[in-house]
């Protein structure tokens, strides 16, 4: 089940909204809409979010996203469609239940802290369970765990005004999450803070949520932060999600021009990771296998090297052309693995930590799981042509210029080769 839902999400403001619904069905866009005084701020919009995953809105001003959030927790009561928060339709509850709902299921983190400015920071952190009702002692004891979470440990007595931007917003963070939902929602909450402190609050979520495993949706128009912290992301133009994908999807499939040109920009070798570029080896070649299978295999496939692999595919090393040469002319009964091996990376490592090895390395690197399985590599003329941006992605057509600020399971690599 998932622990957000939206189906067919429409947010429209103005006198009769219900009207601009139809004209949309009838296929109006937003332009005519507004000859009616009508505001189109999300149109259509239809997504899951999984248990513990950080899904990200992606779009630029009034592309709809801050709307979508405030439909999502019930600040505004959508024109049409429907949200549901862990299986429980939220759509058209009523003030008590919408206000149980925030107790109980979702956290909110603004982008402008809504700290109250006469309270302490232990006060603030522990006002949701307040509100609920919690005793003053367990309150203090989750607000004092919370804010110790968030490397605020100690601060529980300061007011707010004697702490820096950063330290505010990590109050914030701490707050929900001593409210103890599973639900965080998130607007813009680290774009008012200075770049370095937004990387380490970028840190910092990610941290917590590989300990805490919360669900997440996150509203940024930076696309680099959108691509830092999230499973997957949506991206909104004027009101509509036009594609959600992963950061690697959106960056090699994008769904159309405007995504294509939005992620022109993007640093690639800090977004994708070896599993978004590893290849199936040319040739693979058993550890029981001898240099002469070894020998008719490099002539086979004309390549320099076979990587060599074991039982249940595990990496066994590298044999060279040349040494196996020797080792036929020796008449050697197994295969030379004393050269120079193969470099290992995991199938999450970011392409920029894999220049120097690739550099280093004749041969291509080798990408393998916690079980040191090879599940793939990486030439070093792939990772080059990874970091280069790909063909027709530096133009828009039809729409205005926009800038910004995976498992590996199917991949099988049999072992080839006999004595």
């Amino acid at each position: 089940m998932s622990a957000i839902q939206a189906n067919g999400l429409t947010k429209i403001f103005g006198r009769r909204p219900q009207r601009g619904v139809r004209m949309l069905e009838e296929g109006a866009d937003r332009a005519t809409l507004r000859k009616e005084g009508l505001t189109a701020a999300v149109i259509d919009a239809t997504f899951d979010v999984a248990p513990g995953e950080i899904f990200v809105v992606m779009g630029l001003s009034g592309s709809g996203k801050s709307t979508l959030i405030r439909t999502v927790n019930g600040l505004l009561e959508p024109t049409a469609g429907s949200i549901s928060i862990d299986g429980q339709d939220v759509t058209h509850l009523s003030k008590a239940g919408l206000r149980e709902v925030r107790r109980t299921k979702v956290s909110m983190v603004f982008q402008h802290f809504a700290l109250l400015p006469h309270r302490t920071v232990g006060e603030n952190a522990a006002y949701p369970l307040q509100l609920r009702g919690v005793s003053k002692a367990e309150r203090e004891q989750r607000a004092e765990e919370a804010l110790g979470m968030v490397g605020l440990g100690g601060w529980g007595g300061s007011l707010p005004s004697e702490l820096s931007g950063g330290m505010r917003q990590r109050v914030g963070l701490a707050r929900a999450l001593a409210a103890g939902t599973d639900v965080l929602l998130m607007d813009e909450a680290f774009s008012a803070l200075d770049p370095l402190i937004r990387k380490e609050m970028q840190d910092q979520l990610l941290e917590l949520q590989s300990e805490l495993g919360k669900t997440i949706l996150f509203i940024t128009h930076d696309l680099n932060e959108a691509m830092r912290l999230g499973d997957r992301i949506a991206m909104m133009r004027d009101g509509r999600i036009v594609q959600v994908g992963t950061a690697e999807q959106i960056l090699n499939e994008p769904a159309n021009d405007y995504v294509a040109q939005f992620v022109a920009d993007v640093d690639r070798s800090r977004v994708l990771t070896a599993s978004a570029v590893m290849e199936r080896p040319a040739a693979v070649i058993g550890v029981e296998s001898g240099p002469k299978a070894a020998h008719k295999l490099l002539r086979e496939h004309q390549v320099p090297a076979l990587i060599v692999t074991g039982r249940n595919r595990r990496l066994e090393g590298v044999v060279w052309e040349d040494d196996v040469a020797n080792a036929v002319k020796q008449g050697a009964d197994t295969l030379p693995l004393g050269g120079e091996g193969a470099i290992r990376v995991t199938p999450d490592t970011p392409l920029i930590e894999l220049l120097g090895d690739a550099a280093a390395s004749r041969a291509p690197l080798a990408v393998v799981d916690e079980n040191d399985r090879l599940l793939g590599v990486i030439p070093r003329v792939t990772l080059l042509s990874a970091l280069s941006v790909p063909d027709g992605e530096n133009g828009v057509a039809g729409g205005e210029p926009a800038r910004a600020g995976g498992d590996d399971s199917d991949t099988v690599l049999d072992t080839a080769g006999a004595n």
